[in-house]
């Protein structure tokens, strides 16, 4: 467990008390080392919480992280990434249990100023139906058959299975790392991968080709440690030609004017047509979800929109029904063929607590957490050493106190 104790101190300073306002396009960390206090109040982390809280974390990061990507954390080298989400559940331990009355909210609301009453930016609801192009038949079979070249290649000791990952996986996070994924349970991998995963025994061997949602893997075992594994992996994706984006394009456009004509409504098709799962069964409302705190809504900031779809909608106006546009899904890195609908704007504006209880709520929140995490912080100052090399002692750190001239 010590490399955990080593990560709750490095989180702790980097991330809590080490973000650094006039330090913060450096990337070094701090050196630390700690001198634990016995008491186990409620900011104490023994090293089982906190092994679940990484292994959670890396959970909702790699179910995140799907972008085309189907793994993307090692939990022994623990990156950047892994660092910030493994941060964010600690944060979540801490003020997770924070409440706010409306009472408070209005109570905020009313004691603030008129020019420090928030301006809440534009927002939209949109709806979206998509269509995935189909893929060449000689397209899959030609994946399938690099994918089997490369087994023989290792297989024969010609090519090590990492170099192989690090020159051609198309999942570029994991590719870097020689396509290592590191220790993960079954429930954060897709399934079809988790139950060949789970299944391989001589990690001198290459699976079979193994078809997911994100494209065709071949797979090679580095260690089991219980219930979870760490594997290697190489990515292919077949790729989408012209010709079936074209078609599927025109498909949608000519659903698009039908939906005009009124012969059937945007809420109809997407429940029958669309193939996105995530909103074809909310008549294909497109869902924001708030990963701070989980709550979800319908209304977006074009900022949170994905890319392609604010380009189109930034144009559009109420009700209106755009034409066919290709994008690129976030959840599995595919190329899919879409249109939206407008379904409502609300211009910019100060807030109200009439229109706008939610985002005042959350600011109120957001107050509460800080003044939590700054009694802790202040807390720990006084139980934890910490060495900071002389060329960070001058930097403008978010929380102070860290330094000391006696």
């Amino acid at each position: 467990m010590k490399r955990y104790k080593v990560i709750v101190l490095l989180l702790c300073l980097t991330l809590f008390a080490g973000i650094l306002a006039g330090c913060g396009s450096h990337k070094k960390k701090e050196k630390s080392e700690e001198s634990t206090s016995t008491s186990k109040d409620s900011g104490e982390l023994d090293d089982i919480t906190l092994e679940g809280m990484v292994s959670d974390a890396l959970s909702s990061m790699t179910l995140k992280e799907k972008i085309g990507q189907m793994f993307i954390v090692c939990t022994d080298s623990l990156d950047f990434d892994a660092e910030t989400e493994v941060t964010k559940k600690m944060q979540q331990k801490l003020v997770g249990e924070i409440k706010v009355t409306p009472a408070e909210v209005r109570r905020y609301f009313k004691d603030l100023p008129q020019d420090s009453i928030p301006y809440i930016p534009t927002q939209v609801e949109v709806q979206i139906i998509t269509l995935q192009p189909k893929i060449p038949v000689a397209e899959i079979e030609d994946v399938k058959k690099r994918l089997r070249d490369y087994t023989d290649r290792v297989t024969k000791g010609e090519i090590d299975f990492s170099t192989l990952a690090r020159l051609y996986s198309e999942d570029k996070a994991s590719a870097i790392k020689g396509g290592e994924c590191g220790f993960m349970g079954r429930g954060m991998m897709d399934p079809a991968y988790a139950n060949v995963a789970f299944s391989l025994q001589d990690p001198k061997k290459v699976s079979k080709i193994v078809e997911s949602e994100f494209g065709y893997h071949i797979i090679q075992l580095i260690e089991k440690r219980g219930d979870r594994v760490n594997t290697r992996h190489i990515l292919l994706r077949p790729k989408v030609s012209e010709k079936e984006l074209t078609e599927a394009c025109a498909r949608l456009d000519s659903i698009g004017d039908d939906i005009r004509q009124n012969k059937f409504t945007f809420d109809d098709a997407a429940s029958v047509i669309s193939q996105d799962k995530d909103t074809r069964n909310n008549h294909g409302i497109m869902v924001n979800t708030n990963e701070r705190t989980g709550i979800t809504t319908s209304k977006f900031q074009m900022q949170d929109l994905p890319q392609d779809v604010a380009k189109v909608v930034d144009k559009m106006n109420v009700g209106e029904i755009s034409k066919a546009f290709t994008m690129i899904n976030e959840k599995d890195g595919k190329e899919v063929c879409a249109i939206v609908k407008l379904k409502a704007k609300i211009n910019g504006h100060k807030a109200t607590i009439a229109e706008d209880y939610q985002d005042l709520k959350e600011i109120v929140m957001d107050k509460r957490r800080e003044e939590m995490l700054q009694k802790w912080i202040l807390n720990k100052q006084k139980h934890t050493y910490v060495r900071i090399d002389p060329n960070w002692q001058k930097c403008d750190f978010k929380y102070p106190g860290w330094v000391r001239n006696d």
